[in-house]
């Protein structure tokens, strides 16, 4: 049974996320593991990703305004939202500092031509491929920007501006607001912040997949763990930060009403 609410479903979702990653960390450290199975379990996680994006999809026809100013995560989440999500580039600075410290990690056992085949084995090869892949991910974040800045400049459109005129003359004259037109006016902006954020999570989602797809099965595991573990952590980082400020601002409060 589907929440009722996004924040239900993205509470449910996050413990669902992190018993995947205490998978993904346990199949890292097993030596054993066999590229079928780990594939299997890659595949897995990339499809709790897809259901994610599936479901906000879903409440996005409803409501698309709660998506773009979330409530259900931390003020300090919410300052680094890339259109209602993480940026999609950012998964390839994700790659790149878990890789490099991999790789230091390594450096003993790569000067006696050893390898542990994680993130810090990326082949030239892959590089390649990853540098292309970041190439068109941020041709393409550049587009959906400027579709964004011109759906934002919609707001001061002849339409809303001559909308809004009339509005306040009405008040001023003690006239009854039309409501519709209001209404009517609202809902075709909110329609264009719609496309926009379909078109955002669309690009988060395959971006993920196409990064999984270059890497080898124990890579896939090893990135995938790393953005589990950042997701994880500043979420709960940034909900001890409210928590912290909310309390901080409750004491004042206490303290200036005993004055």
């Amino acid at each position: 049974m589907e929440p009722e609410t996004f924040k239900g479903f993205f509470e449910c979702w996050l413990v669902e996320q992190n018993r995947h990653l205490q998978e993904l960390v346990a199949a890292s450290q097993q030596s054993s593991s066999d590229e079928q199975s780990l594939r299997r379990l890659v595949r897995t996680v990339l499809e709790h990703y897809e259901h994610y994006y599936k479901a906000k999809a879903r409440w996005c026809k409803k409501d698309v305004l709660p998506m773009l100013s979330p409530s259900w995560i931390s003020r300090f989440e919410d300052a680094f939202l890339w259109i209602g999500g993480w940026r999609p580039s950012m998964a390839f600075h994700l790659l790149y500092s878990k890789s490099g410290i991999q790789l230091e990690d390594q450096l003993d056992e790569l000067i006696r031509g050893l390898g542990r085949g994680d993130l810090g084995d990326l082949s030239p090869t892959q590089m390649s491929r990853i540098n292309e892949l970041q190439g068109r991910t941020i041709r393409e974040e550049k587009e959906i920007n400027e579709k964004m800045a011109k759906q934002q400049e919609t707001v001061a459109d002849s339409s809303m501006v001559e909308l809004s005129s009339m509005v306040s003359e009405m008040m001023r004259r003690g006239e009854e607001v039309e409501k519709g037109k209001v209404e009517s006016a609202m809902e075709l902006k909110e329609e264009g912040l719609k496309e926009v954020l379909q078109r955002a999570d669309e690009l988060r989602l395959r971006t993920l997949k196409a990064v999984v797809e270059i890497l080898t099965p124990i890579q896939g595991v090893h990135f995938l763990i790393a953005a589990a573990e950042l997701h994880l952590r500043i979420h709960e980082w940034g909900k001890q930060r409210d928590d912290k400020y909310h309390h901080l601002h409750h004491n004042d409060c206490t303290a200036k009403q005993a004055q």
